[in-house]
């Protein structure tokens, strides 16, 4: 007797969380792709449907668990915002990243950058940005009618998508909000917000301080047989 073998469906295929590759080489290009995702779930923190993620296995194919990537940041327009184990692209609404962000790192080669570039045109991202920290390099493309075309003119460019601009010094790249706040590492973040907790409760001291000297005039004139609200 011959058991027919059924034929695999695209439900019994699995879609790996990990691919077994480390999120970053060094602390520097781990700390870019953390401030980058970070400062971008801020700037759309109030927007449900913009769905921001680090080191998150794209597969842009139903039925193929090997065609897949993961952008060191990547930003999905129209997307909810929640938990993913990778964004399988046809659960999606098929709906591709629009943007997407590569840090450089010593152990990328030019051939693996091209192979990343082919996919990001192949699927349908409109903005690519690739950043070399030890260079202090931005290249971007954004795309045209049918592929992504290289901007000739990185410095001082505003994204179409995230409204951010690029800015270039000899040391570093900096990115500001349409706003002109700079994007800020975690723990300047953190600085910023106790800064401000500290101001509040000042501002609040100085209110309650205020008061009570107001109260205290009050007092006085009444025992002086004056109504404060005869003055």
């Amino acid at each position: 007797m011959v058991t027919q073998l059924q034929p695999s469906t695209h439900n019994d295929i699995i879609y790996p969380d990990s691919d077994g590759q480390p999120m970053a080489d060094n602390t520097q290009q781990f700390e870019l792709i953390v401030e980058i995702k970070d400062n971008l779930e801020l700037l759309f923190a109030n927007d449900d449907n913009v769905f921001v993620a680090g080191d998150l296995l794209w597969y842009p194919v139903e039925g193929n668990n090997t065609l897949r990537l993961a952008p060191d940041v990547m930003v999905a327009f129209g997307r909810p915002k929640g938990y993913r184990g990778s964004y399988q692209q046809w659960l999606e609404e098929n709906i591709p990243p629009q943007v997407v962000f590569e840090i450089w790192s010593p152990g990328n080669r030019p051939s693996q950058m091209a192979k990343k570039f082919q996919f990001y045109e192949r699927y349908g991202v409109e903005e690519y940005y690739l950043y070399k920290p030890d260079l202090v390099d931005l290249t971007g493309w954004q795309r045209g009618e049918s592929k992504l075309e290289l901007i000739e003119e990185i410095a001082g460019w505003v994204s179409p998508r995230l409204g951010i601009r690029f800015e270039l010094t000899e040391a570093e790249l900096q990115i500001y909000r349409s706003d002109g706040q700079p994007f800020l590492t975690y723990l300047e973040l953190a600085q910023q917000r106790e800064q401000e907790r500290q101001r509040a409760e000042q501002a609040e001291a100085r209110a309650e301080q205020a008061e009570a000297q107001l109260q205290a005039l009050r007092t006085l004139l009444q025992q002086r047989g004056i109504e404060p609200e005869q003055l």
